[in-house]
């Protein structure tokens, strides 16, 4: 750990779990997170295969259906600070952006450009509850989770960042850890991030238990009970 921040050798251990895995790992160490904290929303995942990515929040609302009431000089400057923000550390980040249009995702934020602007100032990833285009040109192993997929962008500008955000029905502030995967994204409490690789390796034991029960070639309910009560019985 760096100061109250996991240190990125075990943000990268937490990598190698998906994120349902994380989800499982939480009701252990943080069984108060169990009905919060993760997306519930209908998505679409830009490259399934891509590992899981994980980072500090960046958040930031958006919209597309209209115009910028700034000036083009005042646009300019606004995206610019988007970016020193985007750009600030702890890295690595995640942009969780959210559409405030009645439509979201009537434009589109996320393509060619703002990926691979994004992925060099260290962010991995977005999620989003906008759209998302571009999807053969997106930058390498940038993952992003979004509401739906699109052609334009439209008027597309960002409207504020560093506030408090709701992203597919999850509620997001600045520098929480998130991780996602094409499963969707939960935020991982820091001070329970060190405990998730132990309680991933609890889960797994007492899963192999009933997992090899359903293989075995004479399994039948009675030997399911028994490996239920024999699992349980694994801390």
């Amino acid at each position: 750990m760096i100061g109250d921040l996991p240190d990125s050798q075990l943000l990268e251990r937490l990598r190698d779990f998906d994120t349902p895995t994380i989800c499982n790992a939480l009701e252990l160490v943080a069984p108060d997170r169990r009905g919060f904290g993760y997306t519930t929303a209908a998505m679409v995942c830009a490259v399934p295969g891509l590992k899981p990515m994980i980072g500090f929040a960046r958040t930031a609302t958006f919209r597309a259906a209209t115009p910028s009431e700034l000036s083009p000089a005042a646009q300019r400057e606004a995206r610019a600070q988007y970016y020193d923000y985007i750009a600030e550390g702890p890295h690595p980040t995640i942009a969780m952006i959210q559409d405030l249009d009645p439509e979201p995702g009537y434009g589109a934020m996320w393509g060619e450009v703002n990926t691979n602007v994004h992925k060099a100032l260290g962010c991995a990833g977005c999620v989003t509850n906008g759209s998302i285009r571009d999807l053969d040109e997106l930058a390498p192993a940038f993952q992003l989770l979004a509401g739906k997929i699109g052609p334009s962008h439209a008027f597309g500008h960002v409207v504020a960042f560093g506030g408090t955000v709701n992203v597919l029905d999850m509620t997001v502030s600045h520098g929480d850890l998130i991780h996602a995967d094409r499963h969707g994204a939960v935020i991982i409490p820091a001070d329970a991030a060190a405990a998730i690789p132990d309680a991933v390796d609890l889960i797994v034991r007492r899963e192999a238990v009933i997992l090899d029960a359903c293989r075995d070639p004479d399994f039948d309910i009675e030997m399911l009970h028994r490996r239920m009560a024999d699992s349980a019985d694994i801390h």
